[in-house]
C-alpha cells in the first residue's frame, strides 16, 4: 500500500475513533445527569444504569459508523459502475470519430492521387 493510501485510512480511523469518543463523552454526560436526577437509586444501581447504558450507546455509535461506511462503500462502487460506464463510452466515441477521419482522410488522399 502506497503511502498516501496508507495515510487516508490512518486519518479515517482517527476520525471514527473520535466521532466514537465523543458520541460516548455525550453519552457518559447524559447517563449522569439521568442518575442524579433519579432519587432512590443505590450506588450499584446508578453504577449499573451508566454500565448498561455506555455499552448501549458505544453499540449504537459502532452501527452509525457501520452504516456510515457501508453506505460510503456502496457510493464508491456506483460512481465506479458510473465511471466505467462513461470511459467506455468515451472510447467507443473516440474510435467512431478516429475511424471517420481515418475513413475521411483515405477518401481524400485516394481522390488527390486520380
Amino acid at each position: 500500500m502506497d503511502a498516501g493510501k496508507e495515510a487516508a485510512r490512518g486519518l479515517n480511523d482517527i476520525e471514527n475513533f473520535l466521532y466514537q469518543k465523543a458520541h460516548l463523552n455525550a453519552a457518559h454526560r447524559r447517563v449522569d445527569e439521568f442518575t442524579a436526577r433519579t432519587e432512590g437509586l443505590t450506588r450499584g444501581q446508578k453504577t449499573d444504569i451508566e454500565r448498561w447504558y455506555l455499552e448501549e450507546q458505544a453499540y449504537v455509535a459502532r452501527m452509525v459508523t457501520d452504516h456510515i461506511a457501508a453506505r460510503i462503500d456502496e457510493m464508491e462502487a456506483q460512481h465506479r459502475v458510473r465511471l466505467g460506464r462513461w470511459l467506455r463510452g468515451t472510447l467507443i466515441g473516440m474510435v467512431v470519430i478516429t475511424a471517420a477521419l481515418i475513413t475521411t482522410c483515405v477518401t481524400v488522399m485516394l481522390a488527390i492521387s486520380r
